[in-house]
């Protein structure tokens, strides 16, 4: 009986012991616990790096972590994309970037050192920019129908501009040539602003541009807008019709920016990648900035974005094939 009791009582205090242990030890730390890096791989200034500074400042408010901006340009967005790749998947380090890197770059540089599709995994459709089809005011249009038919009546003397080889603007104006039949002249820029002069100079009468760098242009009576490329009309120009709306079926076009980890990140980090965007895009006072860059909050998160890309993807190389597009 005694060493029943004595058993019982060391049984008791071993059991106290590991109790006192286990509410000892230290909890799964949770992330993030310490400073995430974006990195955005074009110039600092862009509406990439505006919208990637927006984001940032908002996850640092809400993980209480400083969240770092990186710019790493080059090589059409490749080389930043590519230290995102390469990069631990811990979620520490992110990419905020508009489509090349992700959805044409595969199919505009040969030998591409990654796989976007398989080497990133996609978080979140941040931001959507509209993509405007505008024209010199001399031009004789003032629809999408009319521009189609002049560039019909005089097929490849009709040129648009755009701001460079394989951009998304490029490739819009590539799509219409495909879609409505039509053969125009492509005016590569070195960036959207001197094509933009140049529209509204005269030297070339067609270019697509992303709304913010349209609009004001617009109000002034320097350039005259005929639709939005998007699947849907922007709320921030509701008046403009979409390409589809003008006569265009299937036109679909826009200037997006998305946030990617590098694949095999953790999932409970990439859950809580997810959940934290998630919220913030839902914030009115986010949409109330966006809106201000003439942009708007994106609605696709984790797999629902990765279809995004996969069907970009698709789109998109068929256009540089097609279009025998080459980078500069």
């Amino acid at each position: 009986m005694l060493r029943r009791v004595l058993l019982g009582r060391v049984l008791l205090a071993l059991m106290a012991i590991v109790s006192v242990g286990l509410a000892a030890a230290p909890a799964e730390a949770a992330f993030p616990e310490r400073a995430v890096r974006i990195i955005v791989p074009f110039p600092a200034g862009g509406s990439n790096d505006v919208i990637a500074r927006l984001i940032g400042q908002r996850l640092s408010e809400i993980w209480k972590q400083p969240v770092v901006i990186e710019n790493r340009p080059g090589a059409g967005g490749n080389i930043g994309t590519e230290a995102v790749v390469r990069s631990d998947p811990d979620g520490y380090t992110l990419l905020v970037t508009a489509p090349g890197p992700l959805v044409i770059n595969p199919a505009l540089y040969s030998g591409l050192s990654f796989k976007p599709l398989e080497d990133l995994a996609p978080v979140a459709l941040v931001a959507d920019v509209p993509i405007v089809l505008a024209v010199n005011p001399q031009v004789g249009a003032t629809t999408v129908a009319e521009l189609i038919a002049l560039a019909k009546a005089q097929p490849g003397k009709l040129l648009f501009g755009s701001s460079g080889n394989g951009t998304t603007n490029h490739l819009a104006g590539e799509l219409l040539k495909s879609l409505a039949g039509i053969n125009m002249g492509h005016v590569p820029y070195r960036g959207a602003a001197p094509a933009m002069s140049d529209l509204i100079a005269g030297h070339i009468p067609v270019m697509f541009d992303n709304l913010p760098a349209v609009r004001p242009q617009v109000a002034g009576g320097k350039i005259r807008a005929l639709a939005v490329a998007g699947a849907s009309r922007s709320p921030l120009v509701p008046d403009l019709p979409t390409m589809a709306e003008a006569g265009v079926a299937g036109f679909d076009a826009s200037a997006w920016f998305g946030l990617s980890a590098p694949a095999r990140t953790p999932p409970e980090v990439m859950k809580v990648l997810v959940d934290t965007v998630t919220a913030i895009l839902k914030e009115p006072e986010t949409a109330a900035k966006f809106a201000e860059l003439g942009a708007q909050p994106g609605t696709l998160f984790g797999p629902a974005f990765g279809d995004y890309l996969r069907s970009e993807t698709t789109k998109w190389s068929g256009i540089v094939r097609s279009a025998s597009v080459k980078v500069d």
